[in-house]
């Protein structure tokens, strides 16, 4: 996170965004993904190696179900506390230099890739943290604050690619680039994946710097809405293509958010792989607007709203709460438990799936008048059963909406993560269904 922003996370509202608009009827015909596929998105940051207790979190992550976490190293190299997360829960751990990196902590990286992979715990490496941040980073006897010049960021992460790519056990991994590349003083090209031809960047075409697009594109950001929380925070931040000023993907990988470099076009940035490693909020923030309440709704729609507009993985900062603030989806005594935890827990547990994935089914249905904070995932078990998700995302007031469905269902099934993990209504021998769609989401088995 950067430190700018946990400053100044006032938050808030562009009045053009708080108005509410109608559209028709969603289009028909819309391509179920897997369960296990939106179930293997949600991750959370930690910091087992600033020192957090990995055995007195073990409890915790089985509880709320989340199946990834990401952690830095900073220097501390011990992947023990790491290790015994991924034995003891079976999460996967993407693992990075963290910030302030320097020449040491590549070839640490490695060796500590290494040590994930052969125990089967290695999600995905990543590239350094916030380079803008923390001192910025030195390589080769350059630090990029002293020169004033991101050469020594583009250098280390051109030659991480190089050797994650060269070693015969991590190659297989993805790598992720670093983070806020939207701060890029001079143009070195780290808002690209690959150099592309007649980019006009200070590094030459063709040099790789990394496999996936990673941002920290936290919902709440005091240069975007100052003021208070506001309808659609959050799927307006998991926009690709938002124009917005705030850390999402079109501001560090479009046009740089800095001194505006080009980068992908929009077309490009809503096809390439891509991933989150830090979004969230505190409780107590935009003077106190953040209620408990209110940052758990935020999280289980953040997990929704990323996996619909195509982040294959989203890690909420953070996982515990550490000085930093009230972030975590549990307090820092290991054992107090948010809202966030409860309503992720029932969510994780309603949708939970063990078979394998099929081949996704094609279900036909529209949301009749679908208000423009409302919004809808669909899924699919492993048994084939459809698993459609509403979800709102108004600050105040709720919508009645219809759902019609173009073949009846035999039952249709209803649950509310912020109420428990047993259905709230069930329908028999239908083809609409009347919801009352506010701040969180429903979740609709069909069959």
């Amino acid at each position: 996170m950067t430190t700018s922003m946990k400053n100044i996370l006032l938050c808030g509202a562009i009045a053009s965004l708080l108005s509410l608009s109608f559209t028709p009827a969603q289009a028909e015909n819309e391509k179920a993904r897997p369960v296990n596929d939106f179930l293997e998105s949600i991750g959370a940051c930690v910091h087992v190696q600033h020192g957090q207790d990995a055995s007195k979190m073990v409890d915790l992550l089985k509880y709320v179900g989340i199946r990834h976490v990401r952690d830095a190293a900073d220097r501390n190299y011990d992947m023990s506390g790491l290790l015994l997360l991924h034995r003891e829960t079976g999460v996967k751990v993407v693992m990075g230099p963290g910030s302030g990196a320097r020449d040491a902590d590549l070839p640490a990286t490695l060796v500590m890739a290494r040590q994930l992979h052969e125990a089967g715990a290695l999600l995905a490496i990543e590239g350094p943290n916030e380079p803008n941040n923390f001192g910025g980073l030195t390589y080769q006897g350059e630090n990029s604050n002293s020169v004033k010049s991101w050469m020594p960021v583009a250098k280390f992460q051109r030659d991480l690619y190089k050797a994650v790519k060269a070693d015969a056990q991590l190659k297989k991994y993805p790598l992720y680039s670093a983070t806020e590349m939207g701060a890029q003083p001079d143009n070195v090209g780290l808002q690209f994946l690959v150099i592309p031809k007649s980019a006009g960047t200070l590094m030459p075409a063709g040099t790789r710097y990394a496999d996936v697009l990673n941002v920290h594109n936290y919902m709440y950001h005091d240069a975007m809405w100052p003021g208070g929380v506001h309808d659609n925070q959050i799927w307006n931040a998991a926009d690709p293509t938002s124009e917005c000023r705030i850390d999402g993907l079109y501001n560090n990988h479009g046009r740089t958010w800095g001194k505006k470099f080009a980068g992908y076009s929009n077309e490009q940035l809503m096809a390439l792989p891509r991933v989150t490693t830090e979004t969230g909020v505190r409780v107590g923030d935009c003077n106190g607007a953040v209620t408990e309440e209110v940052q758990a709704n935020n999280y289980i729609n953040i997990y929704l709203a990323q996996f619909k507009r195509g982040w294959s993985h989203t890690f909420i900062y953070e996982f515990l709460d550490d000085p930093d603030g009230s972030f975590g989806f549990y307090k820092i005594d290991y054992k107090t438990p948010r809202k966030a935890a409860l309503y992720l827990h029932n969510l994780t547990t309603i949708l939970a799936d063990k078979g394998k994935a099929t081949k996704g089914k094609v279900l036909s249905y529209s949301i009749i008048d679908q208000p423009e904070t409302t919004h809808d995932l669909l899924l699919q078990k492993s048994d084939g059963s459809p698993v459609l998700i509403i979800w709102g995302e108004r600050v105040q007031g709720s919508d009645s909406v219809k759902l019609q469905l173009k073949k009846g269902c035999k039952r249709i099934t209803v649950y509310d993560p912020t109420v428990g993990t047993e259905p709230i209504l069930t329908l028999e021998n239908k083809d609409n269904v009347t919801l009352t769609i506010s701040d969180h989401p429903l979740i609709l088995f069909l069959k």
